[in-house]
């Protein structure tokens, strides 16, 4: 008997092995095939082969093949890396945007207290010249290869200068301003304010280093003012380091809970995750906001407090991203960026909605449908699934949006409007209050009206489609007169259309104004004021024996 065990063993290590070694002749035999083909060709192709762009773009076929998280990152993009994770950057503080209308690119967004803001440039401001240079028009070039060039040149070491020219709408003389680049800390806690006497809020926007303490920052100080509970917004939050996830939620868990597990191809990458802290507060009521677009550290912050039954998680079903990235350095200064596991929360389910592993005859990951999760258990015994991302305690849906308002997004024109608005008016009042007159959404209005703006209306489309159907069907003559009477009341009427949805227009215009004055915080405070999600937060804190109940306290 031992030994046909010892056989047996025997057997199934020389199996082993004979895989591991068939697995690397493959690849040995593939990699040096690739390198015969390149090397022929680039001996004896009619041209001549640029390495510098074949070989990126061979990588970047092969890793298109995996997830979307696997990515190749040349030594030239590897400092914007460092930004997304560290928050951290050295520049003027300012986002820029390709403006088509002067074939330039313009300030999008200045940060406050951030050195374009404290030098005086405004969004809006075109870019003309940097530091004496020209940056001259984008012409020909690929948008992304030319905004990257110029926000290139913006960035810098700290504590140098340049003189930065613009040319500001509605002003006839270029501008000119001397702008000192510092290091950049973009705010992962943008906004936070008490909603009622006693529930606070607090809106994170990425888990960036260091992201956790400026929560603990911003609860501290809304205790301080009253908050008694607290919504801790997260919606369209796309993640960012895992361990800030595990720090957020340590905020509210005693010390010692598991909060997080990765597990992956080789032992090095099963990792667990355990609160490692003093908590800040075990016992204040709390809800989540999530939507979406929340996905990743977002996913790892609600689903624990879910697990654990610390918190209330309302709004939409998550994105479900359940990978796990690091980065791997190679050579030449470049970084392989790829996944290594998957994150597993407390209850034990990840949340990863799609199977890149599989894919469906059109090429798309595959989804497991609802009907095939798996049910878990959080710590009072609720019933919750894996698969497809973390599924709200109480769902809201958001607000939806008309097209209209997807256009004005899209177009310079809003931009253009606020812009002028900005120019024209010094100060407006604080953002929670400020709201345009009836005559500046006239005068919105007649400022669309004669542009180049256009959108797509959906009941056109529509009609379209039905003409189609109609004529497949043998209808189309008999009822092409009432078809046309129907297209001539659906033609476009931009009096009719914005009038219909002024109230969503004009809370829109109120945000993107109180930003140019107030920046960040003030668009927040702007837009948060119609938020029926927020509105629903607040109803549910307010009512201590709804919230117990959800959780089984």
């Amino acid at each position: 008997m031992r030994k046909r065990l010892l056989y047996v063993i025997l057997y199934l290590v020389s199996l082993t092995a004979y895989g591991q070694k068939s697995h690397s002749y493959e690849i040995g035999k593939n990699i040096d095939l690739f390198n015969r083909v390149y090397r022929t060709l680039d001996e004896y192709y009619v041209d001549t082969l640029h390495a510098e762009k074949l070989i990126p773009d061979a990588i970047q076929y092969l890793l298109g093949g995996l997830d979307p998280y696997t990515e190749y990152i040349p030594a030239e993009d590897t400092r914007n890396l460092q930004a997304l994770t560290t928050g951290k950057y050295a520049g003027i503080g300012a986002v820029i945007r390709y403006y088509k209308d002067k074939d330039r690119c313009m300030i999008f967004e200045p940060y406050e207290n951030m050195p374009a803001a404290v030098a005086g440039v405004r969004a809006g401001d075109i870019i003309l010249s940097i530091a004496g240079k020209d940056t001259g028009k984008k012409g020909d070039k690929p948008t992304d290869e030319y905004t990257s060039s110029i926000s290139n040149q913006l960035r810098g070491d700290p504590n140098t200068s340049f003189i930065l020219e613009v040319e500001r709408p509605g002003v006839k003389d270029t501008l000119r301003f001397e702008i000192h680049r510092s290091n950049i800390t973009m705010a992962a806690v943008p906004y936070s304010a008490m909603l009622t006497d006693s529930i606070g809020f607090i809106k994170l926007t990425t888990f960036t280093r260091g992201c956790s303490d400026h929560v603990l920052k911003a609860l501290q100080d809304l205790k301080k003012q009253g908050a008694k509970s607290l919504v801790l917004d997260l919606r369209d939050n796309g993640g960012g380091l895992a361990i800030e996830a595990v720090d957020l939620v340590n905020l509210f868990v005693p010390k010692g809970e598991l909060i997080l597990s990765m597990k992956g191809k080789y032992k090095t990458s099963n990792v667990k995750y355990f609160s490692r802290n003093k908590p800040e507060d075990l016992d204040i009521p709390l809800v989540i906001l999530v939507n979406g677009h929340s996905a990743s550290s977002s996913e790892i912050t609600c689903g624990a407090l879910q697990d654990l039954d610390r918190a209330v998680i309302m709004g939409e079903r998550t994105f479900g991203k359940g990978l796990v990235q690091q980065p791997h350095e190679l050579p030449y200064g470049s970084v392989l960026k790829l996944t290594t596991s998957h994150y597993y929360i407390p209850s034990g389910r990840c949340i990863q909605a799609l199977d890149y592993s599989r894919r469906t005859p059109s090429g798309e990951a595959y989804r497991t449908p609802d009907s095939l999760t798996h049910v878990f258990k959080t710590s009072a015994g609720r019933e919750v699934r894996d698969g497809g991302g973390v599924t709200p305690d109480i769902k809201v849906a958001s607000d939806s949006l008309p097209n209209l308002i997807y256009y004005l997004r899209a177009s310079d024109r809003l931009q253009d409007y606020c812009t002028q608005y900005r120019n024209l008016h010094d100060t407006i009042a604080d953002a929670k209050s400020f709201c345009i007159s009836d005559n500046d959404f006239e005068e919105f209005k007649q400022f669309i009206a004669g542009s180049d703006f256009t959108y797509d209306r959906q009941s056109f489309k529509a009609l379209q489609e039905l003409r189609k159907i109609a004529k497949h069907e043998g209808y189309g003559d008999s009822a092409t007169a009432e078809f046309d009477a129907l297209e001539k009341k659906l033609s476009h009427d931009i009096n009719h259309d914005f009038n219909y949805w002024k109230k969503d227009i004009v809370q829109e215009l109120n945000a993107e104004i109180c930003l140019r004055y107030y920046y960040r915080r003030g668009y927040y405070a702007s837009i948060l004021q119609k938020d029926k999600v927020i509105h629903e937060a607040v109803e549910l804190l307010r009512n201590p024996k709804r919230y117990n109940k959800i959780l089984r306290k």
